[in-house]
């Protein structure tokens, strides 16, 4: 071939035909392989490169979303025996209705007249209140007019004082009188006497200014006698009047009392009338809790006392009822490693026991029999399982859920969350780091955004 030898071969041959070629020939599927290879790897990167919506998945049951609108026990209000029945299990029932009657048990309801007689026993104690009212008022009236009387007293005892007074002044200047009398009495005596013993008055005319100057002294002693007895008068009247005073004070105060110790009664007669009324309501109401009626429009689920004769004891459930009109949800239980991914208004997809599905959890768009759902709350506390409760609503942007979706059946959800790649989330599954969580955007966080800005 390099020609180096001297010696050509003018025969070449056919290289196919050497062993050697045979030996190290590549077969013709290899090529066909490496091709398939390469076909292999360009589908598995564009594979790789595909979106996927993570997920967190949650195992849960149908509910409602208003506590009212769950099932519901009946209770018996009060001890009673069961007497008769008015509905059967599966029934539909209207608020209302009545489902059960029972029969007294307690010795003390058993008069069948006993809210009448509690009745005329209020009418009893009304009239006694109106009694003492009218006692009362007689009372207020007495101490009115001992009042009066006092006041008319009081002024007449002013009157005979002033009276005295005048009277009084009268004396004193008839006692100043009888005095100056007496002065010239005296001197008319001294006088007559000087004249006497000279000789020029005769003794008869001695002793007439002797007589005279007595009973000038005479009428000085009536005169000072009266003023005292004007001043007796007068302090007589003070006492009279302070007398009057106490008695009147003391009369005031007796029938105050009265008054006060009928007003008393009255009160008392008051609570009584007011407990009195309160039992009668009380045995109104425990006659009306005889029927146990529905408390909403529903179905009878089942009877818990179902027996003819059975007593049943205050707060003994009864009766289960379903209420008819409600709003469905589902009650999820999330493990706490994932709670902090989901949040109110985080949507989940569902896949509902008995309705038929083909789900994807990385491609929900591509699902089939899926129904959507929004989260409108997540407990603050962990429940009894380990787990976290949250609650599921429809979502209004979704298909509605299947109208024969009862309470109670078995729901698979799958919150949704970011889109990423699946190389992306094959990476994070590998190194086992967490979903990436999202924020939900929301008409009040837009509005937030605005104001910011």
């Amino acid at each position: 071939m390099l020609n180096i030898s001297d010696n050509y071969s003018h025969d070449s041959g056919d290289i196919r035909t050497l062993d050697a070629y045979k030996i190290t020939k590549m077969p013709r599927w290899h090529l066909s392989f490496r091709r398939l290879l390469l076909l292999l790897f360009v589908v598995f990167v564009l594979f790789m490169m595909l979106p996927w919506t993570q997920n967190v998945r949650a195992d849960g049951r149908v509910t409602t979303l208003r506590p009212e609108q769950r099932p519901q026990t009946i209770h018996a209000t009060i001890s009673g025996r069961i007497e008769h029945w008015y509905v059967v299990e599966g029934q539909a029932v209207k608020r209302g209705d009545t489902i059960l009657y029972l029969s007294e048990v307690k010795s003390d309801y058993f008069d069948p007249q006993l809210v009448d007689r509690m009745g005329d026993q209020v009418s009893a104690k009304q009239g006694s209140i109106a009694s003492y009212n009218q006692k009362a008022g007689a009372l207020g009236d007495q101490v009115s007019a001992i009042q009066r009387e006092l006041t008319s007293k009081t002024n007449l005892l002013f009157q005979k004082m002033q009276q005295t007074r005048l009277k009084l002044e009268s004396d004193s200047i008839k006692v100043v009188q009888a005095n100056i009398d007496l002065e010239v009495a005296k001197r008319q005596y001294e006088g007559t006497k000087n004249l006497y013993d000279k000789g020029l008055k005769s003794l008869t005319e001695l002793e007439e200014k002797r007589l005279k100057k007595q009973e000038t002294e005479t009428k000085i002693v009536a005169a000072e006698n009266q003023v005292a007895s004007d001043r007796n008068d007068l302090e007589i009247y003070r006492n009279e009047l302070t007398l009057a005073q106490h008695e009147t004070a003391n009369k005031i105060a007796k029938s105050q009392s009265e008054q006060f110790s009928t007003m008393g009664e009255k009160f008392n007669a008051q609570a009584s009338v007011s407990k009195l009324q309160t039992e009668r309501e009380n045995y109104a109401r425990r006659a009306s809790f005889y029927y146990i009626l529905a408390p909403q429009d529903g179905f009878i689920v089942k009877t818990m006392t179902p027996g003819i004769g059975e007593i049943v004891k205050e707060g003994t459930p009864v009766v289960s009822i379903q209420p008819a009109h409600y709003q469905l949800a589902v009650e999820l239980y999330l493990k706490p490693v994932d709670v902090p991914l989901v949040a109110v208004g985080n949507k989940f997809r569902f896949v509902f026991d008995g309705w038929p599905s083909f789900f994807f959890h990385g491609w929900p768009g591509v699902s089939l029999g899926t129904f959507g759902g929004k989260v409108v709350a997540i407990d603050r506390n962990i429940s009894a399982n380990g787990k976290f409760r949250m609650l599921v609503s429809p979502d209004p942007d979704d298909h509605p859920w299947p109208t024969a979706l009862l309470p109670g059946g078995g729901a698979h959800g799958v919150a949704q969350l970011n889109n990423v790649p699946v190389w992306y989330e094959l990476w994070r599954v590998l190194n086992g780091f967490p979903p990436d969580r999202y924020q939900v955007e929301t008409e009040n966080n837009k509005s937030n955004e605005k104001a910011a800005k």
